[in-house]
């Protein structure tokens, strides 16, 4: 984003450097003023990229977070598992 300051803080000395010197003409600032829309124009969609961007990283910590506590749970209920099958198979020694 600073890149796009610098290109319009660039583009604003240029019009007022043009009209201080007196030798630009009506179209020399309607192209400039037209190359600072575009800079704006194009900062906008850089913005809207990035919250759109954001958002579907927010969705997919999320996602990821479910999936860890589902395979915490999964886990868990698989040592649970495990420990019976080991009673059982200890039981089946003493008999």
């Amino acid at each position: 984003m600073k890149r796009w300051g610098t290109l319009r803080a660039i583009a604003g000395s240029l019009i007022l450097g043009l009209a201080a010197a007196g030798c630009a003409s009506t179209g020399d600032v309607d192209t400039v003023r037209g190359d600072v829309d575009t800079v704006r124009d194009d900062a906008q969609e850089a913005r809207r990229l990035a919250e759109e961007a954001n958002a579907k990283a927010t969705l997919a910590a999320a996602d990821a977070s479910a999936a860890r506590t589902a395979a915490e749970a999964a886990a868990k209920d698989a040592r649970e598992a495990n420990e019976k099958s080991d009673r059982i198979f200890q039981r089946s020694l003493h008999k």
